[in-house]
């Protein structure tokens, strides 16, 4: 899926219209699946996602932007409505669907 494409589905998933913040959204859900794909990487390596999480991608960077404006929200009750992040970052059963890789000591 090309980046063009990924912000057209996340467009139209959270009926945002600005292509900064789609886009900004989009790189920060990157650096998420990047970071546990790649758990021992170095700072100075590149890697790209695969295009097996690029769907995956979308569905966080469209997690992040439809918690936006209530980001580390433990509790929040109001006229019968219960919200409460278990966690302020990318949830962990988003980021189960991704297989670590990892490779051998020394090489």
């Amino acid at each position: 899926m090309t980046g063009q494409e990924m912000t057209t589905m996340l467009q139209g998933m959270v009926g945002e219209e600005d292509q900064v913040v789609l886009s900004t959204y989009l790189t920060l859900a990157e650096d998420a699946i990047l970071t546990r794909l790649y758990p021992y990487a170095k700072d100075d390596e590149e890697h790209v996602v695969p295009k097996k999480y690029h769907t995956l991608q979308v569905e966080i960077a469209a997690f992040m932007l439809n918690k936006r404006g209530a980001e580390c929200e433990v509790q929040h009750i109001e006229n019968g409505i219960h919200r409460n992040w278990g966690s302020a970052d990318v949830p962990d059963d988003m980021l189960s669907r991704i297989v670590p890789y990892v490779g051998v000591i020394g090489e």
